[in-house]
Formats: structure tokens, sequence, C-alpha cells
């Protein structure tokens, strides 16, 4: 789907890249865990973004050979300069539209999809065409959040209806973020067989290291990010949004 069916409500911000990077290495035992591809594998990472998932990626599979796409010219090359600044060597760019996949079938021992599904229009297709390019017996990981199963406390009704602005900001943009819990469908509908998927849940305490500075500095800016855009949209009013926010921000 071009970018006009399914519009990045994050926008592309230096702020946004920031905090996907933030969001990437402070989750990056929690997603990626197990995520080792064999040395001489092939791995289409679909929807690459900035590059903050892929240079994990990389350094956990050194062997293994990348492509990674997205459709924004502007993210990929944040994305390429962020892989040769580290030094890495088999990841390959390309942009692309995964409506309109420029690979033959069957070229891909694996596919690694992460938060890209909840920002398109029509998930079920995407996955269809991505596995129409996986080998027999290749496999497929996919990654998405749900953003309707955040609990804290103190809890308030502001706090709850700032994330909903979010919420429906993404599906008006045409995508969905609550599709975590619809994943095991869409994998199973589109076909694929030996599907296991296991909810991560994120915690935050005083007495976890750092937690706490992860929550504000992912969670929280996500939300703070699309605020003007909330506002504009008539979805909250300016003060609302503010209280909203400072609640989020108590609650760490």
């Amino acid at each position: 789907m071009s970018e006009k069916y399914h519009p990045y409500v994050h926008g592309r911000s230096d702020r946004e890249s920031e905090r996907l990077h933030d969001q990437a290495s402070g989750l990056s035992v929690l997603l990626h865990d197990g995520t080792i591809y064999p040395p001489g594998s092939s791995v289409l990472e679909a929807g690459c973004g900035v590059g903050a998932q892929t240079r994990i990626l990389a350094r956990n599979s050194p062997y293994a050979r990348f492509v990674s796409i997205d459709i924004s010219p502007d993210s990929l090359a944040r994305a390429e300069r962020l892989v040769k600044a580290e030094g890495l060597t088999n990841v390959t760019f390309k942009q692309a539209d995964i409506s309109n996949l420029p690979f033959e079938p069957e070229i891909f021992d694996h596919v690694f999809v992460c938060f890209t599904l909840e920002h398109l229009k029509y998930p079920l297709t995407a996955l269809e065409r991505l596995i129409e390019l996986l080998k027999p017996g290749g496999t497929i990981t996919v990654i998405e959040g749900d953003h309707g199963t955040a609990v804290f406390y103190p809890d308030t009704r502001d706090a709850h209806h700032v994330i909903d602005c979010l919420v429906d900001l993404q599906r008006m943009a045409g995508g969905n973020a609550l599709i975590g819990r619809e994943l095991e469908h869409l994998l199973n509908d589109a076909g694929c067989v030996d599907v296991s998927v296991s909810p991560r849940q994120v915690y935050a305490s005083t007495h976890i290291p750092g937690s706490t500075d992860a929550v504000k500095s992912i969670f929280i800016a996500m939300i703070e990010g699309v605020g003007e855009q909330a506002i504009a949209g008539g979805l909250v009013d300016s003060k609302t949004w503010d209280q909203g926010i400072r609640d989020l921000y108590r609650t760490t």
C-alpha cells in the first residue's frame, strides 16, 4: 500500500526517530530473545523504518543476510547511515511497498516484521504477500503492540483518554493500534502453520532500574507525539490533553 493509504501516525521527525531507537534498545531483550537466524540464511525485514530493529537483528545474526525494506526513502537513508556507522555489512536496503514487493516468490528463508502491520489498512493481505516470498519451510516473525492493554496506577480517566486519542488517530489513518490481540488469527488466516503467539509484558517499577525512564521515553513519548493531531482533530481539548499527559507521567 502506498504512503497515502497508510500514513505513519507518529510522523517522521528527529524526535520520533530517537523514540524508535529508545524503543528498540529498551525492549531488545524482550522482543529479540531467540530471534537469531542461521549462518547463510536470507532474511527479509519488512518495514525497517529508521533501522532501530535492523541493527539489533544484524548484530544478533552476523552471518545471515538481511534485505531491509521500507516505503519511506528518508527513513531508509537514516537506517543505512546507522548500520554503516556501526560497521554492519550484512544488510542491504531497498525502497519497496509491501503491496507491490519487487521479489520473486520463495526466495527468503525468513521474514521479520516489527511494528509495521499496525499501520496498514490491509494487514492480512500484507501477510499473505510476505508469506509468498518464503521458501518451503521458511518462518515469519511478527511483533506488534496493543495500546489498549496499558494498566497503571494512579488510574485516571484523562490518562486513558489521551491513549485512546492515539488509538483513534491510528484507526482514522487506516491502521490498528490494537492489532496485537489479533495476531494469532491473522497468521492463521494468512495460511501459516505451527503458529505460536506469546504476549510480552512490560512492567515498570522503581525497583527495576531504568524501567520508569523507559516508559517515559518510549510509551509516553509516543502518546505525546500525537498531541497536536488529537487537539486539531477535535478528539480532545488542550486542557484535558495536558492533564492526561501529566497523569501518565505521575504513574511513573
